[in-house]
């Protein structure tokens, strides 16, 4: 079988992105699972390769991702002008080039020239400076692929913690959480964990926004009121859902573990504890689409761009999991019935062979 095709955009040419790829995609045994392409310009690519002194390190330049080299790296060049790369400081170029980045591996995605996409990070602000109008590639995406509605989805093994708001003012938050969004976020993740991660009969816990979730309406009714009921109406449909759990107690005493995913109501709510226990091994899966994207679960870490100290594990994960995720769609949407196959043991094929930053783990 043909080996899955991933794109990657680089994200901002300042900060670590591109060292982060480069990585992970200038090991060897990384083309026995996929062929990667990324979506650059062979001069910046090959500014970073230098800057990190992966001297051995080869690629194949290619007009489009749709006939690439297999067995190769492959850069598709998005642009062929000069670019004023400022190692560790955001600017006006790290953003433009950034955005072609972005825009050309999602045209190909949209076209299936490409099977999933990786995503390195973004600067919001610098982004939104040359005319990107979302507040992440969470937004973006999900316009571009026509979605109606998306699920910003952690992943680390067996812990998978989706969030029912995404990027919103905390002061925004109690009246964006509705029956019909939760309700919506709630599908999404029960499906994803069907066809995207094969497991059968997915077990749900979905925590209160209030703390103690309301104890019992004294701190807030919305967990009575509105999250309570959607729970019991989902069980009704065949959901194997259970909540609302106040957030603290619920990852302090390791209750997490026995769930296939968590429904967090708000960002810091979900992602405070999973970067707590996940921090460098994480990864961002945007579940809902109707295609497939992962990115590493940092940011562009100006602070130690340039440095060659970057760890890559996030990035790889991130590549490992949109091949996963690519194989495991494909085999449900073929046989219309999901493997009982845990995502995570294939998740884990392979990942432990890869060599990290050039000596064996």
């Amino acid at each position: 079988m043909e080996k899955k095709k991933i794109g990657i955009s680089i994200g901002d040419i300042n900060g670590v992105g591109l060292e982060v790829i480069l990585k992970t995609v200038s090991d060897k045994k990384i083309l026995d699972f996929c062929t990667p392409i990324i979506y650059a310009s062979s001069k910046v690519v090959s500014y970073h390769k230098n800057m990190i002194g992966l001297e051995d390190f080869h690629f194949q330049s290619v007009s489009s991702g749709q006939k690439p080299y297999h067995g190769k790296v492959n850069v598709v060049n998005c642009w062929n002008e000069d670019v004023n790369i400022t190692i560790g400081a955001p600017s006006e170029s790290g953003g433009k080039y950034a955005y072609k980045s972005l825009a050309a591996a999602t045209q190909e995605l949209k076209e299936g020239h490409i099977d999933a996409l990786v995503t390195a990070p973004i600067h919001k602000k610098g982004m939104q400076d040359t005319g990107f109008q979302f507040t992440g590639h969470t937004e973006y995406l999900t316009k571009e692929l026509d979605g109606i509605e998306s699920l910003m989805l952690m992943v680390n093994d067996d812990l998978r913690v989706g969030v029912v708001t995404n990027h919103l003012p905390l002061k925004d938050v109690a009246a964006a959480i509705t029956k019909e969004k939760i309700t919506n976020k709630l599908k999404i993740l029960n499906k994803t964990l069907k066809r995207d991660f094969g497991i059968e009969r997915p077990t749900i816990a979905i925590l209160g926004l209030n703390p103690h979730a309301g104890d019992g309406g004294m701190l807030g009714e919305e967990e009575e009121k509105l999250i309570r009921p959607i729970i019991i109406e989902s069980k009704k449909k065949g959901y194997i859902a259970n909540g609302p759990f106040p957030a603290d107690g619920f990852f302090g005493s390791g209750d997490y573990r026995k769930f296939d995913g968590i429904l967090a109501m708000y960002h810091d709510q979900g992602l405070v504890p999973f970067k707590a226990l996940s921090f460098g091994e994480g990864v961002n899966f945007t579940a809902g689409l109707s295609a497939i994207r992962t990115s590493p679960d940092h940011g562009t870490a100006f602070g130690i761009a340039g440095m060659n100290i970057a760890d890559p594990s996030s990035f790889r994960k991130a590549l490992f999991l949109a091949i996963d995720v690519a194989k495991q769609r494909n085999d449900y949407d073929e046989s219309h019935e999901n493997p009982v196959v845990s995502r995570s043991k294939k998740y884990t094929q392979g990942k432990d062979e890869v060599i990290k930053d050039g000596k064996k783990k």
